[in-house]
């Protein structure tokens, strides 16, 4: 495992990587993601959307939006819903009627404290600048304003920890492999070696300015959600 991270790539690398990977499973993504959570992933997106707290009508982005599941999921509980993407594989197969743009989300085409909340799925590991990326959130999002992030996480009863991370290295990539694509969901559970402690991401997100920033497990701890409110 340990040489396979140090070969992850990095910078534009990265990027370049991750979007054309994204593009490739496109079609298969929902599916896969689907039955690889036993159908649990619709649940965290509900609870994501719950944990914002706004009310009906506030604006709020989903960033690296993917086909649009978190932007049905916030529409459907009366918010106002648009989703920004690098992948244009990822839009295309998309199945919302909130608007999807193509952009960096570390870049975002959106005017300074303009909306009432953000929320992002299973992307931090994804990107290439992860303070980029929560300097991004406070700058777009207005003061009063909520996050929400959902990200994959090690539970932390060893077990449970064990249990999941021999799924996660071992079956995953078998199954992506029968279903859509070996690269891409080989590439995936290694990518988690690029996220941070959870002490540096709540840290990074109250340095950009948030407050009141914790972070909850769902589902034994597989799952982590980073919840916060612009100063």
């Amino acid at each position: 495992m340990r040489a396979d991270t140090d070969r992850l790539p990095h910078g534009a690398e990265k990027a370049r990587r991750v979007t054309a990977m994204f593009d490739t499973i496109a079609s298969d993504y929902d599916r896969i993601n689907g039955l690889m959570t036993f159908g649990l992933d619709k649940g965290w997106r509900r609870r994501t959307v719950a944990a914002l707290g706004l009310s009906p009508g506030a604006v709020v982005v989903d960033l690296a939006c993917g086909t649009g599941d978190l932007c049905a999921e916030l529409e459907r509980a009366g918010l106002v819903a648009s989703g920004f993407d690098l992948s244009a594989g990822m839009l295309g197969a998309a199945h919302t009627v909130a608007p999807l743009t193509r952009a960096d989300v570390t870049r975002l085409p959106l005017a300074d404290a303009s909306v009432d909340g953000a929320t992002c799925g299973f992307a931090l590991r994804n990107l290439v600048d992860l303070v980029e990326f929560q300097a991004e959130l406070a700058r777009v999002v207005r003061p009063g304003g909520r996050i929400a992030l959902l990200e994959v996480a090690e539970p932390p009863n060893p077990v449970m920890r064990l249990g999941h991370r021999l799924y996660f290295t071992q079956v995953v990539p078998r199954l992506g492999a029968l279903l859509s694509d070996r690269a891409a969901y080989r590439f995936l559970p290694l990518s988690v070696a690029y996220l941070p402690s959870t002490e540096s991401l709540l840290a990074g997100l109250t340095a950009a300015g948030f407050v009141d920033v914790c972070r909850h497990l769902f589902t034994g701890g597989v799952v982590q959600l980073l919840v916060g409110t612009r100063a």
